[in-house]
């Protein structure tokens, strides 16, 4: 198949999902993922801490990118409490993924992050781990990526073309695993993304089977239109990987959504496909839609079979 055709047979596929979408949504619902964002582009990692005095520590990590666009990105990192005090244990860490319109700071400033673990690590219904937060949209060069600035909706949702994905393990894991006290192999690491990183977690999983032993999806894309690039090939063929993948399946493999979601039936067809393909995974389903309430539960139930 030439590569023409296959991208309109991808952005004909979108275009079907967005309008099944349209027609099951309420125009609220709509509305708030085209106006909506997250997070802060211009906070740094003490102020975040301002807003919630945690009981860990909030690290904020600027390092080198590999990917086009701009020279150097930057994470937020979450230790836990007792990590400074325990220079002789590692940790496992999970890599948290923001959707459209949100950055590196979206899972601190309205996923209440850091509230949530301190809370579930005090009542003993998670291990201590590490949280990474990084920036996964994709901008053009330094000047673009400014203070890690929004993304409008149409770039947010046409705008990966692979660029960012292909080069995590090499720059955002192997910059965790030389800074932090990280349990370095699959057993330690976990992956998980809201809507459009739900999509990047599938592939970036799949690209990499031997990387995480638990992956999580909340409300995510199954299928978006993917720019043709040097890197574009990331996304193709993901049967394939997956296949590979659950050769050796992961520990979790969790998919979460709401019934009122935007994206209901894009994860309803991801379902279909899982079970066709005899990919074990776990599946919840709750009230509600697209939105920060039904994410911050999500990702407290996720941690808690998790670590």
């Amino acid at each position: 198949m030439q590569h023409k055709e296959i991208v309109m047979k991808v952005f004909s596929r979108l275009v079907c999902l967005a309008i099944a979408a349209a027609c099951i949504s309420s125009c609220a619902e709509v509305k708030s993922f085209m106006t909506s964002h997250s997070g802060r582009p211009d906070i740094s990692a003490e102020e975040l801490s301002r807003q919630y005095k945690p009981k860990g520590t909030i690290r904020e990590v600027v390092y080198r990118s590999s990917a086009k666009g701009p020279s150097h990105r930057r994470m937020m990192v979450y230790l836990p409490e007792g990590y400074e005090s325990s220079p002789e244990r590692r940790y496992p860490v999970l890599y948290l993924l923001h959707g459209a319109r949100g950055n590196e700071t979206s899972w601190i400033v309205d996923g209440n992050l850091t509230h949530i673990n301190d809370s579930l690590q005090t009542m003993g219904l998670t291990e201590p781990f590490i949280t990474v937060m990084p920036n996964m949209n994709q901008y053009d060069d330094d000047k673009d990526y400014g203070n890690s600035r929004f993304k409008r909706p149409i770039e947010s949702i046409f705008g990966p073309d692979g660029a960012v994905e292909a080069s995590f393990t090499r720059d955002v894991i192997a910059t965790v695993d030389s800074l932090f006290r990280t349990m370095p192999e699959k057993e330690g690491r976990a992956i998980a993304g809201l809507s459009i990183g739900g999509l990047q977690a599938i592939n970036i999983s799949a690209n990499h089977p031997y990387t995480f032993d638990a992956i999580a999806l909340f409300s995510p894309m199954h299928k978006a239109f993917i720019k043709a690039s040097d890197y574009s090939d990331f996304y193709w063929s993901l049967k394939n990987k997956q296949k590979v993948q659950f050769g050796k399946p992961p520990r979790l493999y969790s998919i979460y959504i709401g019934k009122k979601d935007i994206f209901y039936f894009n994860v309803e067809y991801y379902r279909r496909y899982m079970h066709g393909n005899n990919f074990p995974f776990q599946y919840t389903e709750t009230r509600g839609g697209h939105d920060w309430t039904r994410w911050r539960n999500f990702y407290s139930m996720f941690i808690q079979t998790c670590f």
